[in-house]
């Protein structure tokens, strides 16, 4: 299995302001610790009614990680709010501070630090349902899903400007919940 380019990824914590923010909302915490985005804030118990929204700012083009933790004790298939079940009904507000437009906006989940999510580790987004109403974008008009080698929900046609905000909804699901994973996001700007 081929890795990424490490070169891609934030390589030193802190996130583009220089200081890491960490965020809590129900059972779980949202941190900006590798760099490359801003959590600006965090709402929300994770339920498909009251879904977590993370609002954050990206200052460039380039893919960066946000690190997602338990903050309260892991009890799966839990529906209460009150624990980290391994099921995370999820809104990223983005917003584009870049300087360039995007055409797409992609999603990685990985168990492991810079390792793609695998089938067998229980983490994705909710590739056990073949059907999609819990993904949306109100910014791009299309999506797709990669579930092998990786766990990938690409968004695409559609554009988000310099400044602008682009706003995405989607299921994660663990079925083998851990206390830590991460949620990797690559805008993606116009080839040349």
């Amino acid at each position: 299995m081929a890795l990424p380019l490490l070169a891609a990824y934030p390589a030193a914590p802190g996130n583009i302001r220089g200081k890491a923010h960490i965020w809590r909302a129900g059972a779980y915490s949202f941190s900006d610790e590798l760099g490359g985005l801003r959590i600006l804030g965090v709402s929300g118990s994770g339920r498909k009614e009251d879904p977590f929204v993370v609002r954050q700012e990206f200052t460039s083009s380039s893919p960066a990680i946000m690190v997602i933790r338990a903050a309260a004790p892991i009890r799966p298939f839990d529906q209460s709010g009150a624990f980290a079940s391994g099921f995370m009904h999820m809104r990223v507000v983005v917003v584009n501070n870049s300087g360039q437009a995007w055409v797409e906006f992609e999603f990685e989940l990985q168990e492991l630090y810079l390792q793609p999510s695998v089938f067998g580790d229980g983490l994705s987004f909710d590739q056990r349902r073949s059907d999609s109403d819990n993904i949306s974008s109100d910014s791009f008009a299309q999506f797709s899903r990669n579930f092998e080698p990786y766990d990938r929900l690409r968004f695409r046609d559609g554009k988000v400007d310099p400044l602008a905000t682009a706003g995405f909804s989607f299921l994660i699901t663990d079925f083998t919940p851990r206390s830590q994973f991460y949620l990797l996001q690559d805008p993606r700007i116009p080839s040349s």
